[in-house]
């Protein structure tokens, strides 16, 4: 390393400055992400809606209901309906999606892209306006998404100019997603409409309205740690390698210098 240096003095001014370099190029990147970020973060209500099922026919497994919200999911279901039966969920107004991994921990799949060519490596959701499902032993839950838009948990983000026009952004993808939807539920034995004795169906959905919105801003001291520990790992790399390649040299030097001398002795 000394004879590095020794044989080009400038490479040292060279690495402090290249330091700084990259301690500005950070810095600034930690203030444009905190003091002058351009994103905003906005809340949604994220309730849940239990529907008030209508009986389509009485005596039948037959109902229907419907909702002017923006909803992210629903979920129906049901127990002691005959078993392998086949239960029919139609949402006239929109079509949703639908994957028997949805809501499973460790489940693997992507609903994001109704027309994925993913299909053959994860499983893909059905974007579709109706969705089936088979009740093994007369019970089951068939789960869906019907916007992919809208945040799952009431928290979203967005890049705006200012917080006004973010605001209006919120609350224009809160209104394009709410649409009147009559969802139809039945339930078929046998190639029949099955009775409704005995059958318990209750259908929830997750609904959301603007509630509030907020400058996005990153914590300082936290960025900066973070920063300064990226610098010291880009050091780290840069460093290590032409250490090692020293290192071993020099061993590799004292070890043929060592075998010489022993073998002159001799």
């Amino acid at each position: 390393m000394k004879r590095s240096l020794s044989k080009n003095p400038n490479m040292l001014r060279t690495m402090i400055g290249t330091g700084m370099t990259l301690i500005l190029l950070l810095s600034y990147a930690v203030y444009s992400n905190t003091v002058d970020s351009e994103y905003y973060g906005y809340t949604t209500s994220n309730e849940s809606l239990e529907m008030d099922l209508n009986v389509e026919e009485e005596g039948t497994s037959q109902w229907y209901y419907t909702t002017d919200n923006a909803i992210t999911w629903v979920n129906i279901s049901v127990t002691g309906a005959p078993s392998d039966s086949l239960l029919t969920v139609e949402a006239e107004g929109t079509n949703w999606s639908h994957s028997p991994s949805l809501g499973l921990d460790d489940a693997a799949y992507i609903c994001n892209e109704p027309e994925s060519d993913y299909s053959s490596i994860i499983e893909t959701c059905e974007y579709s306006r109706v969705h089936t499902m088979v009740l093994d032993n007369g019970t089951g839950i068939l789960r869906g998404r019907v916007s992919l838009d809208l945040p799952i948990r009431g928290k979203g983000y967005l890049e705006s100019e200012n917080q006004e026009n973010a605001e209006t952004e919120a609350r224009d993808l809160i209104q394009r997603e709410s649409q009147t939807v009559t969802w139809k539920i039945k339930i078929e034995s046998e190639g029949e409409i099955a009775s409704s004795e005995g059958v318990d169906v209750s259908a929830l959905a997750v609904t959301h309205e603007f509630v509030s919105i907020e400058h996005f801003q990153l914590e300082p001291v936290q960025e900066t740690i973070y920063s300064i520990a990226a610098l010291v790992g880009c050091f780290f790399l840069v460093l290590v390698i032409p250490l090692m390649i020293y290192f071993s040299a020099t061993f590799r030097e004292r070890r043929d210098e060592s075998l010489r001398s022993t073998i002159e002795e001799e």
